[in-house]
């Protein structure tokens, strides 16, 4: 009688955007323990590691290749491995091929357990200053075919939203922001956790100006806010929160 081994379970690792000390205990004991360890991109996943002092077998997955990695994964999974799933950084599965491998996991009736830690866009939508009891992670819009169709569907969006933009194209989104969305309250982020961290607060077509002034550098989240915004209403209850007696 042949004993099959128990399943292995996939822990989905959340790791620093940039600031190393915004690593968890727990992400540190789960990388330890694991058997294996698949990331997005080995190199930059291996200076984490040697940072922490942690030797690991890893296996990379990124995008176009990554539902034929998440075959291989999910068998060593089903062998009785633990496997540790980390992406470039912050949490896999945001806006990067490491969904293709959770799907996959859950498919095949894999216990999928989420080791929470940083997030690039609950980081900038934490400190743009806008509503954060709703809001719409829409990530990286198209960069063509049907960039102009999202842009229209959120024109009426009431909740407070936030978007993925790279340093080539942070201009040109807020200018097509303002086009289709109007000259918004918004808060473009730059460098989340890293050494150069920033936010630039104001209407959108100020905060426009500011950009315009030097190189983009950096990734950029972009929180803009939805249609339910009343900067009248939060300025008259901080007024007045101000002028109370001591």
């Amino acid at each position: 009688m042949t004993n099959t081994p128990a399943p292995g379970s996939l822990f989905v690792v959340s790791t620093p955007i940039g600031n190393l000390e915004d690593i968890t205990y727990r992400a540190v004991r789960v990388l330890r323990e694991a058997d294996l360890v698949a990331a997005e991109d080995t190199r930059t996943t291996g200076f984490l590691l040697k940072h922490f002092d942690i030797r690991k077998p890893m296996v990379s997955y990124f995008s176009h290749n990554e539902s034929r990695k998440a075959g291989r994964l999910v068998r060593a999974l089903l062998q009785g491995q633990n496997v540790a799933l980390v992406t470039d950084a912050g949490t896999p599965g945001i806006s990067d091929p490491a969904y293709v491998v959770i799907r996959e996991a859950v498919a095949a009736g894999i216990a999928v357990v989420p080791i929470p830690g940083s997030s690039a866009p609950l980081a900038a939508l934490v400190a743009s200053g806008l509503p954060m009891d709703r809001f719409v992670f829409e990530g990286f819009l198209p960069l063509k075919k049907g960039r102009q169709t999202r842009w229209s569907e959120l024109k009426q969006e009431e909740r407070t939203i936030v978007l993925f933009e790279s340093p080539l194209r942070i201009v040109k989104a807020i200018e097509e922001l303002i086009t289709h969305l109007g000259d918004r309250r918004i808060a473009v982020v730059r460098e989340v956790t890293k050494k150069f961290e920033e936010v630039l607060r104001g209407n959108a077509v100020e905060v426009l100006e500011r950009l315009k002034a030097r190189e983009p550098r950096g990734e950029y989240v972009i929180v803009v806010a939805g249609t339910d915004f009343k900067s009248d209403h939060q300025a008259g209850y901080l007024h007045s929160f101000l002028s109370e007696p001591t």
